[in-house]
């Protein structure tokens, strides 16, 4: 991703059609990490069916959330913002989770 990072042009230098483009790419980006994490997510669920450990694990939820908030104040981004993208991801990692049971 570094590498996409460097490539990119400043949003400054470019038009509203080039703006959308963009956009739309880093909208594909962020599907493709959302989908990335849901198998892992699986792969997590199958591991806690096979030892037989519950879905819900709240201190590590609490450790997702912090990890949101922290990077969210690295990137200069509204923490409730993505504490609320965050907990949409766990909520949907738990119900497939239990689904997969």
């Amino acid at each position: 991703m570094a590498n996409d990072d460097a490539n990119r042009r400043d949003p400054n230098d470019m038009n509203l059609a080039e703006l959308r483009d963009e956009i739309e790419s880093i909208d594909r980006e962020i599907v493709e990490l959302i989908a990335r994490r849901t198998y892992v997510a699986e792969t997590v669920a199958r591991v806690k069916s096979i030892e037989n450990i519950p879905t819900t694990d709240e201190g590590q939820e609490q450790k997702v959330m912090d990890r949101a908030g922290e990077n969210a104040e690295r990137f200069d981004v509204d923490s409730n913002l993505v504490k609320a993208v965050f907990r949409l991801l766990i909520e949907l990692n738990k119900v497939e989770q239990r689904e997969s049971r």
